[in-house]
């Protein structure tokens, strides 16, 4: 295994541990899921390079794109959240009540 793939899991392996274990606040596990989408795009992007292949070259495009929404919509949620129940702890988000 060389020392890029292994930055690259380890940078994974981090992100999904982090989203596992620290879920005290919504913006710690918004930026576990940006590190966990960000190198999945390197590591998509580097395997593209690879290949050299010319054809799947806008796959790591797509997946970059897909990630700044995803990180638009966890934001309007972090804002929503605040603006409704004063902090953005997830212990005092209740998606039973109205």
């Amino acid at each position: 295994m060389t020392p890029t793939h292994f930055s690259i899991i380890s940078a994974f392996i981090l992100g999904l541990t982090g989203l596992a274990l620290h879920r005290a606040h919504l913006l710690s596990a918004l930026l576990c899921l940006e590190g966990m989408m960000l190198s999945l795009y390197i590591a998509l992007a580097l395997w593209m390079l690879q290949l050299e292949s010319i054809t799947c070259s806008t796959a790591p495009m797509l997946l970059l794109a897909f990630s700044a929404c995803e990180a638009s919509a966890g934001l309007a949620l972090l804002v929503a959240m605040t603006r409704t129940h004063g902090s953005d702890r997830l212990q005092n988000l209740n998606l039973l009540q109205c």
